[in-house]
């Protein structure tokens, strides 16, 4: 099985001490909807639009970023974290590994489907904003809990 490039394990230290908080921020923000007012930024857009009739192509805007700078501190630490080497990285972990993310995929898109099916309206595009990051936390959950599960069954071997 070809072997794929993920990063070394230390980068999993760093990720989960960029996830965490950044999710704990996440949460926050979508609870309360508060923004740093020192956030504010001028930002390069492909396409933006203030107002449904008012859409522009390829400018600079103000805007705070508070979200946006959440959104991918949260990305990159679930991707240092979801994709650095264990320990000991083996075919057996590559195995889990694999099906970890196949099973968060396979279930990503069925609550993908529910949401399609039962939610309408404004509600659906925060199911979607959702939808970015369940795949990554699907996947880092279900990983680290089969090797939770697994480590208490194997006995170290020595």
């Amino acid at each position: 099985m070809k072997q794929f490039i993920i990063l070394p394990n230390h980068f999993k230290k760093i990720g989960w001490f960029i996830l965490v908080p950044s999710l704990i921020l996440g949460v926050y923000i979508v609870a309360t909807g508060y923004e740093f007012d020192w956030l504010e930024a001028k930002v390069f857009a492909i396409i933006s639009d203030r107002s449904l009739s008012d859409r522009e192509y390829f400018r600079f805007m103000d805007t705070n970023i508070t979200n946006t700078l959440t959104g991918v501190l949260c990305i990159v630490g679930a991707m240092m974290v979801g994709f650095s080497r264990e320990k000991i990285e083996d075919e057996y972990i590559a195995g889990i590994r694999l099906s970890s993310l196949l099973w968060a995929v396979g279930v990503n898109y069925l609550l993908l489907l529910l949401a399609f099916l039962f939610i309408y309206d404004s509600p659906f595009m925060d199911v979607m904003v959702y939808n970015m990051f369940t795949i990554l936390l699907l996947f880092i959950a279900r990983f680290n809990f089969v090797l939770y599960k697994n480590a208490k069954y194997v006995p170290d071997e020595k």
